[in-house]
């Protein structure tokens, strides 16, 4: 019997820096629960895409034009610009960069929180962010908040660009790259990346994937049988 089976209209979120392990848990997770997984980073990580293409990422009233215009869609782990798949450049260091600096226009924000919401309507649904829980879904089921020392965050970055075939950065440049990108994402106006006043905080420094997993599965199971769900 599935972990997770007959229930609906329940959602997890999983919030967090770059590097804390967060996508890899959630989408563990959600097969592990029966869940659908919503990566809202690559949702992010399209926009600042399309607007690096469109000479818009420091033109936060351009690109909300360009947002009225633009056809998004995320479906199955596969990202769609336009009709034209994007899932493969969406890991580029540039888009990478790009997408904290898309994340900070409010009218980017608006339109994904939308996008993000209606993702969920009628489905059982894991999703990681940075503002998943505190802002897309403050009423959701079970949050996390998962960090990592940024050494070991930067390190499982390289990790993640050897094993993507990726030309490796040297580890201080990425960890240099993941602090200046943790000061923007924490410190911005419209949904700063902080914990949910009601979210488990996990620092996965010094655990590996199947004790995250095993950690954050035994507390979501809980907490759907006190929802009585």
């Amino acid at each position: 019997m599935a972990e997770a089976s007959a229930r609906r209209e329940s959602v997890v979120t999983i919030d967090g820096p770059a590097g804390s392990g967060k996508s890899t848990v959630a989408k563990t997770l959600a097969v592990r629960l029966g869940f659908d997984y919503l990566d809202t980073g690559a949702m992010y990580r399209a926009v600042a895409l399309s607007a690096g293409r469109h000479n818009l990422l420091e033109d936060p009233a351009g690109l909300a034009a360009h947002l009225e215009t633009l056809s998004l869609e995320i479906a199955g782990g596969v990202v769609t610009l336009g009709g034209e798949d994007v899932t493969g450049l969406l890991r580029d260091p540039d888009v990478t960069r790009g997408s904290s600096i898309v994340a900070a226009v409010p009218a980017v924000r608006a339109f994904l929180v939308q996008a993000q919401r209606r993702a969920a309507v009628g489905r059982d649904i894991i999703c990681e962010g940075r503002d998943q829980g505190t802002v897309v879904f403050p009423r959701a089921v079970c949050k996390f908040f998962l960090t990592a020392h940024p050494r070991e965050r930067a390190r499982r970055r390289l990790d993640d660009m050897v094993r993507q075939g990726k030309a490796p950065l040297a580890l201080d440049d990425l960890e240099r790259q993941i602090a200046e990108r943790d000061e923007r994402d924490a410190t911005r106006k419209d949904g700063p990346m902080v914990p949910a006043p009601d979210a488990r905080v996990v620092d996965t420094t010094s655990m590996t994937l199947e004790q995250v997993s095993d950690h954050l599965a035994g507390l979501i199971l809980s907490s759907l049988r006190e929802a009585g769900r």
